[in-house]
């Protein structure tokens, strides 16, 4: 078995066999296969695609490449969440410590900004003290006195996928279904938990721009959890515009401490209810009102136990950055669009995102939203406010939304489209 033959299968759209897959994964993980080797792989399946059981077979190859977890000692029932990642998309940070609040163990193992979408860890990062990284002791410990966790996955478990994760945000393969799919759930199944609710984001902002490609990834990664075990649901959720008004690292921090305060954006509080609901009904927690919870506080004193357990300071002022420059709108009417992919990119440009798997990113970086689609607006108003620590980045970001944002007659019509469009499984 040889690199340059596993490539070429896929190359000319032949379909990989079993004992390829396992090789190749095998091989990439000990560092036989070279990055560049994988990165040309990578960018055949991207192009030529895999079939079921070709995804089956590279999920199960993921998953063996390193250990599998064990929560059957917690007392309570594991239930976790992934989003396939999006703009704004800080649905994580409330809904970890609100699912706990409500007698679930979550055991969130949570990544990096991949592309234009931001990652929880990035985000958390941004609280002072706090940790990314446990041990797998620490990471039960957390959740057995807190109920909550979100951390790195460790370098033990489904190791392929780090190394893989990593090549595709720096070689145009992040779209590919079969590597998203296979990447979520070899993570998740290797993770242990007992359900799982997949947020499958569909439309600019996302990596699936369009509703059918978005119900095969879901049907593909709900088919994948089902057949290991574990009692798996998708939602699939709008990412035409950004989540909330916020798209950054600490400035989404902010905005989920007022979410978990009983207030924030009103579509992010939905969102946040709609996966606690489906989290807790596939934990067999039927009756638990995780509304009640975000209401009475219970929520909140469960992220400042959760992030004071990781090393986080819950008091303590998150970063700001150190230039800001504010963009008005150029008309007065109705805001008909702002585009996540605009707003993501122009995030990611001004240092809320990174270029290389390398690359440090600024806390502070991102952009403010002050307004949302369907509301009135007046020429000259602030419309969105851009954050970073360099401001040679700003025309760079400001082009970056060039398009991105449409205003039309006061009189338009507009439809709001809900939060969660279809649900599988």
């Amino acid at each position: 078995m040889d690199a340059i033959s596993v490539i070429r299968t896929k190359r000319d759209r032949g379909e990989l066999t079993p004992e390829q897959i396992d090789w190749v994964i095998d091989a990439y993980t000990r560092g036989e296969v070279a990055h560049e080797q994988m990165s040309s792989l990578a960018m055949a399946i991207f192009l030529n695609g895999m079939n079921r059981q070709e995804i089956a077979r590279w999920t199960a190859a993921m998953i063996a490449s390193g250990e599998r977890m064990d929560f059957s000692s917690l007392a309570r029932p594991t239930a976790d969440k992934h989003s396939t990642g999006g703009v704004g998309d800080k649905i994580t940070l409330p809904l970890a410590p609100l699912v706990a609040a409500c007698g679930a163990a979550v055991p969130q193992l949570s990544g990096r900004g991949l592309g234009h979408t931001g990652g929880t860890l990035d985000k958390l990062e941004s609280i002072p003290g706090w940790r990314a990284t446990l041990s797998n002791d620490e990471m039960l410990d957390v959740l057995r006195t807190v109920g909550s966790v979100i951390c790195a996955a460790g370098d033990g478990l489904a190791p392929a996928d780090k190394k893989l994760y990593a090549l595709r945000d720096v070689t145009g393969t992040v779209e590919s279904i079969p590597l998203i799919a296979s990447s979520i759930m070899s993570k998740k199944i290797a993770e242990g938990t007992g359900s799982l609710v997949l947020d499958v984001k569909v439309g600019s902002g996302a990596f699936m721009k369009n509703l059918d490609d978005a119900r095969e990834l879901a049907s593909t990664m709900v088919g994948l959890g089902t057949d290991h075990g574990v009692r798996t649901v998708a939602l699939l959720t709008d990412m035409a515009t950004p989540l909330g008004r916020t798209a950054g690292n600490a400035l989404e921090v902010r905005e989920s401490v007022e979410v978990l305060a009983g207030g924030g954006p009103s579509d992010v509080v939905d969102l946040t209810l709609a996966l606690a609901r489906e989290m807790l009904d596939a934990a067999g927690l039927k009756d638990a009102d995780p509304a009640k919870a975000l209401a009475d506080g219970s929520a909140m004193d469960h992220w400042r136990r959760m992030i004071t357990a990781q090393g986080g300071d819950p008091d303590a002022a998150l970063p700001v950055a150190r230039e800001q420059h504010t963009v008005t709108a150029s008309a007065s009417g109705v805001l008909t669009s702002l585009d996540a992919y605009a707003v993501g990119l122009a995030a990611w440009r001004l240092g809320a995102g990174r270029a290389r798997k390398e690359d440090p990113v600024q806390a502070g970086a991102g952009i403010e939203l002050h307004a949302k689609p369907g509301d009135q607006v007046t020429a000259g108003q602030p419309l969105l406010t851009l954050h970073t620590d360099t401001p040679e980045k700003f025309d760079y970001a400001l082009a970056a939304l060039d398009g991105g944002v449409e205003i039309g007659a006061s009189d338009t019509p507009f439809e709001a489209q809900p939060v969660v469009l279809e649900r599988i499984g």
